[in-house]
């Protein structure tokens, strides 16, 4: 329906601004498939991009120690809200809605309320890289898509992973602590959201402690749509990123429509709907196929 959609501006455009929601939705792939939830994950991107922001702007300190320092705070709020969850029985989703609200006031008095801008130090990181037109952030945000994936479908890890979101008594009468995996876990995604707070800087080249906002439910929406189970134990990470592709292209296309944000944002969660009405009723009517078949 529109006549500037496909063209190559569009999309060197559309997939340089996904990598922040690609790596947050690889860690939002993990928590779900433990059958947990990461309401935090916006607001601890914003916190980790606003300490790296700070760190550069006005402490003048180096670029790769000021990123390290952001991804350290994205891991710990991770480590955290993991750890109470698990180790406290606590739902991870009230668990993350404290964290949610104290990474996002922990980024306010960071940044004192204000936008870092920071520019050329960090440019690099979402510029385009030269002779490719695909930044950066965004080959490396394939990357943790690769790995991720190999690490859910080849190592014991992603099979913990499972199990515990399929039937966590019963991995614990086989002997295996499922509190540390799913601290584990957790931790992953609040690193992921760390990386997410990087990417994005390099995108914006300034630090906005208002970044971010509803981000989570982005990233739960694209996973969902990827057809990870919100009940745990059955996902892929690779299914998440084109959850993530799929929600890029339809709010890409709905603005160059003119469509109001208002009407974008019913779109959006009538597309979520469907997705999870689809994947409540896949696996019935799989078996009901085959039954005929």
């Amino acid at each position: 329906m529109s006549d500037y959609f496909f063209s190559t501006v569009t999309f060197r455009t559309l997939v340089n601004q996904i990598p922040a929601l690609t790596v947050i939705a690889v860690g939002m792939t993990y928590v779900l498939l433990v059958a947990g939830i990461d309401l935090s994950v916006g607001s601890v991107m914003a916190l980790s991009a606003a300490v790296v922001g700070v760190l550069i702007v006005d402490f003048n300190l180096p670029v790769v120690i000021a990123i390290v320092a952001g991804l350290f705070v994205g891991l710990s709020f991770g480590v955290a809200s993991g750890f109470v969850s698990a180790h406290w029985k606590i739902p991870s989703f009230v668990v993350t809605l404290g964290v949610l609200e104290i990474a996002r006031g922990g980024a306010y008095l960071v940044t004192s309320s204000e936008t870092k801008y920071i520019g050329d130090p960090i440019a690099f990181i979402g510029s385009p890289v030269p002779g490719i037109g695909v930044s950066a952030a965004l080959i490396m945000a394939v990357a943790v898509v690769i790995f991720a994936q190999w690490l859910l479908s080849k190592t014991v890890f992603g099979r913990y992973m499972i199990a515990i979101g399929t039937n966590e008594e019963a991995v614990r009468l086989a002997g295996i602590n499922p509190v540390k995996w799913k601290v584990a876990v957790f931790a992953i995604a609040g690193l992921l959201a760390g990386l997410g707070g990087v990417f994005q800087l390099g995108y914006l080249q300034s630090a906005d402690p208002n970044a971010g906002i509803g981000l989570e439910l982005s990233a739960i929406a694209a996973v969902v749509i990827g057809g990870t189970s919100l009940s745990g134990g059955r996902g892929s990470v690779v299914n998440s990123f084109f959850g993530v592709l799929i929600i890029a292209v339809m709010q890409t296309g709905l603005a160059q429509l003119g469509v109001s944000e208002s009407s974008k944002r019913i779109i959006t969660g009538l597309v979520i709907i469907a997705a999870v009405l689809f994947d409540q009723y896949r696996e019935p009517l799989a078996k009901k196929l085959n039954r005929i078949a």
